[in-house]
């Protein structure tokens, strides 16, 4: 019998998108899916390190996974990611009966590290930086296991040039390398020739995209005009045959341009949603989190996106309880909060990663308890806006892609629409995942709406494995 694998992944779409390109090296190499730890023979945690609770995650798995690996010969445990590649050589030391383990800079190594843990014994492997091979810098370079045959992720770039106080991805992705715009938009037909229909462009930074490609042709002696490099690609992959939907994220708001901003409008492809994260409102505090923007300005480009792109939804993220966050910081970021009028948000307490700025901090670390308050207080003015946004949409006909069954509401689907609304909707006949159908939105709540099937407009052309009939 051939072995099987199993993957856990913790954190962003990044890590997603890296289990993905392990779990098909791995497949490659012979081995097939486990839908359950207990039933693999070999577990790969792919790991976060952005908070510190991340930790306690990954620490608290290989605790749970010694007796499992233990109870059969042959079981093997690879610790990827984030966390492996911040942490080296104390993953081992606090778990040494781990296999295998391997940062952020060598997925494409996966299946060769597994197979000679298996001959040699455990292995430890973590590069320092990304290395200068297509299939090593981007892991859509290699075959890839989806979960869904509609979606995928697409890396455009990796790394970030940026120096956020409070982030430790600078130093666990590296610096930024932008990948070939022809290779991406060649992936993106591939995908689509195999039915795919909505694709997500992947990088820390997305519309700095290009901007170290420019650098090097210059130096290469190359007659280069600057360019708005992002925009043009998001109009190269809207307009690639099939793909019905585009998405990306993240941008940096000192870095969104117009360019950007009009070729949302302009492609009909590209989604209605941006993901803009502010961080803090307060100018104080983004100047010592080194964001490069005013409350102020944040909210001068969120009003021209809102303006050039119809109909446009918005999220974000903030972090609350920053070092040296005063009341009247905090006050600050309510009222910028307050008049963004978000769709939706990421909310975090500050959590201090070793070796970043913001970690040193200590003597300026907010009261526990003040941070609670001010978390709640901001949660509040978030929901308000998430609610408000919501109820405005009653009434409206959406387009859905169906996702799959409602689960906590038998004879539900649950879709979503193109500014990344969950729609839960009745369905009186089977629909696969990747059906695309309008909905009548009938209700709504803070985290979903309510809908009543009108049409479906599309079908999946593929089937596949995990795509099936929904209700």
């Amino acid at each position: 019998m051939a072995r099987r694998y199993h993957v856990q992944t913790f954190g962003c779409q990044m890590n997603e998108h890296d289990s993905e390109r392990i779990a098909g090296l791995l497949e490659a190499d012979g081995l097939e899916r486990s839908e359950r730890t207990d039933d693999a023979d070999v577990v790969v945690l792919n790991t976060c390190c952005i908070r510190e609770n991340a930790d306690d995650r990954l620490y608290g798995s290989l605790g749970w996974l010694k007796p499992w690996k233990e109870g059969r010969d042959g079981r093997q445990i690879v610790v990827a990611g984030c966390l492996s590649q911040k942490d080296r050589g104390r993953v081992r030391e606090r778990a040494p009966w781990v296999d295998v383990v391997m940062g952020t800079h060598n997925v494409h190594r996966a299946a060769e590290l597994v197979a000679t843990a298996s001959t040699s014994g455990p292995v430890t492997e973590i590069l320092d930086e990304a290395v200068l091979d297509d299939h090593a810098l981007f892991p859509s370079a290699l075959p890839a296991s989806r979960e869904v045959s509609y979606r995928a992720w697409v890396t455009i770039q990796i790394g970030c040039d940026n120096t956020c106080a409070y982030c430790i991805v600078p130093a666990v992705r590296g610096r930024e390398y932008s990948r070939q715009p022809e290779d991406v938009v060649a992936e993106v037909r591939r995908l689509a020739a195999s039915g795919v229909t909505e694709v997500t462009l992947l990088g820390q930074n997305v519309n700095s995209f290009g901007r170290d490609l420019a650098v090097a042709e210059r130096r290469a002696g190359a007659d280069v005009r600057t360019r708005p490099r992002f925009a043009s690609l998001l109009r190269d992959v809207g307009s690639v045959p099939g793909i019905r939907r585009v998405r990306f994220t993240s941008p940096h708001p000192k870095d969104m341009n117009d360019e950007a901003m009009e070729a949302m409008a302009s492609s009909p492809a590209v989604c209605e949603h941006l993901h803009f994260p502010l961080q803090s409102g307060s100018d104080r505090v983004l100047a010592a989190m080194h964001r490069g923007y005013t409350g102020a300005r944040y909210l001068d480009r969120l009003a021209t996106a809102r303006a050039t792109v119809p109909d446009l939804a918005v999220t974000t993220d903030l972090i609350v309880g920053f070092p040296g966050e005063t009341e009247h910081d905090f006050s600050e970021s309510l009222e910028v909060v307050a008049e963004a009028g978000f769709d939706a948000a990421y909310l975090f307490v500050f959590s201090p990663r070793e070796g970043t700025e913001a970690a040193g901090m200590v003597d300026r670390f907010v009261d526990a308890a003040e941070v609670a308050d001010r978390f709640a207080r901001m949660k509040a003015v978030l929901d308000r806006s998430a609610v408000q946004r919501h109820a405005a949409r009653v009434g409206r006909t959406e387009e859905v892609v169906v996702e799959g069954r409602n689960e906590r509401r038998p004879g539900q689907l649950s879709g979503r629409t193109r500014q990344n609304k969950l729609v839960h909707f009745d369905c009186d006949e089977p629909l696969r995942a990747g059906t695309y159908a309008t909905v009548e939105i009938v209700s709504s709540a803070r985290f979903h709406l309510g809908g009543r099937l009108l049409e479906v407009t599309a079908e999946p052309s593929h089937r596949r494995r995990l795509d099936v009939a929904a209700c």
